[in-house]
């Protein structure tokens, strides 16, 4: 099981959002690629970068940053927020990001990820954020009437590279992983799932480790390691115990 941390983007900066909240904001470093370059020192093996701004906007408003960290680190980089179009998926494809992460389009523009996932097979990661057990959308601020099982089955035939679910409520929050929710998403479909939101020390990626056999693949973590409630190592650690 691979562990990923995550670097939050808004205004330029690295930040750590409460349940979602563009409220609640922490920032953590002005310098989000010194951040990347820190995680790989430590060991990490994939980057998850969000553009929170663009989430909101529909459109990439930190595309400057996520360059710079695609160019700085040799690490493979998967990228969330804002991204509605193909011309944005091949944008990032070109800079040399190896996965582009769709979430509102997928409950908006059901024709457009579909021929994205077509089109770039093995490169799409389908972002389902659920508050609830409903799918919400546009940076967190609209909920659906969707469940995440439903929404990942629309697509799991189209060549996916992974599910990531993310539980709302405990996202920046520390507060467990959501291990019934994961688990339920990646016993409901045949791909894998990546899990987020929520961890709060290592107790969490050896649960995790527990049910990896129903295709968890691997973790997400930003508040824990950015607290320090957790270092890198020992998530990597206990991923491969």
């Amino acid at each position: 099981m691979i562990i990923i941390p995550a670097i939050d983007l808004r205004d330029g900066k690295c930040v750590r959002l409460a349940q979602g909240d563009f409220g609640r904001v922490t920032v953590y470093a002005d310098n989000p690629v010194a951040v990347a370059c820190s995680w790989q020192e430590q060991g990490a093996e994939r980057l998850h970068l969000v553009d929170l701004d663009g989430s909101l906007a529909g459109v990439p408003k930190n595309e400057a940053q996520i360059r710079a960290i695609v160019q700085e680190v040799d690490l493979p980089v998967q990228v969330g927020g804002g991204i509605r179009n193909r011309a944005t998926i091949e944008a990032y494809l070109a800079m040399g990001v190896r996965w582009v992460i769709l979430g509102t389009a997928a409950l908006r523009d059901e024709s457009f990820v579909r021929t994205a996932c077509r089109a770039y097979e093995g490169r799409i990661i389908l972002g389902i954020d659920a508050n609830d057990d409903k799918v919400a959308v546009q940076g967190w601020t609209e909920e659906t009437s969707a469940s995440p099982a439903a929404l990942a089955r629309r697509y799991e035939k189209e060549g996916l590279a992974a599910v990531i679910y993310t539980d709302i409520k405990r996202d920046g929050m520390r507060t467990g992983v959501n291990i019934e929710g994961t688990m339920a998403l990646a016993q409901a479909v045949n791909v894998p799932v990546i899990a987020s939101g929520g961890v709060a020390g290592v107790e969490d990626i050896v649960r995790l480790k527990g049910i990896q056999e129903f295709g968890v693949a691997g973790v997400i973590i930003g508040k824990a390691l950015y607290s320090g409630a957790l270092t890198l190592q020992e998530a990597i650690k206990a991923a491969a115990s």
